[in-house]
């Protein structure tokens, strides 16, 4: 049996799952990032439940611009619902102190004011998108998602990434190869503050290595130092003469002193790996 056979299979089955599961609600507010997962959520959910289903997205300090515009134009595109809210999370307090429950502390706020969102409009139900994958991760947002009894039926059911990207395709959605973009304030370690002005930094940065050609990039801040992480194929690419120059001068102008590359290459939650960890004395 085929690896793809494999991964229709098992795609498939569980999309009948979760059918099933959807129907259990009689309505529906979804977490819409326009992400890969929340994109097939909404899509899923409206497909089956029409206008029962609406779309809720949080305009962050820590979203860009480009996901907040793709989130409006597919639900205009799809005739959903959509409601956005402003949510200056640097507001919320402790959040922009950084602390390593960062993301639990957002979460628990962000959800909370979009199920009154929701339950002003009617619905008791809000749904968002994790799957079966994130899981194996340091998520701390998690435990605020259960605390709050928020819906995830991915997963629940058990649905992977590549099943929900499968699928993705299937559908036609504009996601389905979509990089996975974890929020800006992840690119931020733990302890250092949060401000819009680094957040900004890091969008136009990463924006910039994007339109130079390079797939995956993270541009991680360390004080006034940039350090990128890009796929190690790549890095013969970018330290090509004028790339990274354009590089270098450009990140400087927008606020950092010094540029490096990371050697290790990108990997998720590498500001994880300091926690706890011995650092060199002064």
């Amino acid at each position: 049996m085929s690896m793809g056979y494999d991964i229709e299979q098992s795609s498939l089955e569980k999309y009948e799952r979760l059918k099933e599961l959807l129907l259990t609600k009689k309505e529906l507010a979804v977490a819409f990032s326009a992400g890969v997962d929340s994109t097939f959520l909404l899509a899923a959910a409206h497909k089956l439940m029409g206008d029962k289903v609406i779309a809720i997205t949080m305009h962050m300090n820590s979203a860009t611009e480009k996901d907040i515009n793709a989130a409006k134009l597919f639900c205009q595109k799809a005739g959903i619902t959509q409601i956005v809210i402003p949510f200056p999370e640097l507001d919320i307090e402790g959040f922009a102190e950084n602390p390593p429950d960062r993301c639990y502390i957002c979460k628990k706020a962000l959800f909370t004011r979009m199920q009154l969102v929701a339950a002003q409009n009617g619905i008791s139900c809000v749904a968002e998108g994790s799957n079966a994958d994130d899981s194996h991760e340091i998520r701390p947002g998690m435990r605020a998602l259960q605390e709050l009894g928020i819906f995830s039926p991915l997963m629940e059911i058990g649905f992977t990434k590549e099943e929900i990207r499968f699928l993705s395709k299937e559908m036609e959605l504009p996601t389905w190869d979509k990089k996975s973009q974890a929020c800006l304030s992840s690119r931020i370690p733990y302890g250092e503050r949060i401000t819009e002005e680094k957040l900004r930094a890091v969008e136009r940065s990463e924006q910039l290595i994007r339109d130079l050609g390079f797939d995956t990039v993270r541009v991680r801040v360390h004080g006034n130092i940039a350090r990128i992480e890009t796929d190690p194929e790549d890095f013969e690419k970018l330290l090509r003469v004028g790339i990274r120059e354009r590089i270098d001068e450009t990140l400087k102008r927008f606020g950092f002193t010094y540029v490096t590359l990371d050697l290790t290459g990108y990997r998720t939650g590498s500001l994880n790996e300091g926690i706890g960890e011995k650092t060199f004395e002064r």
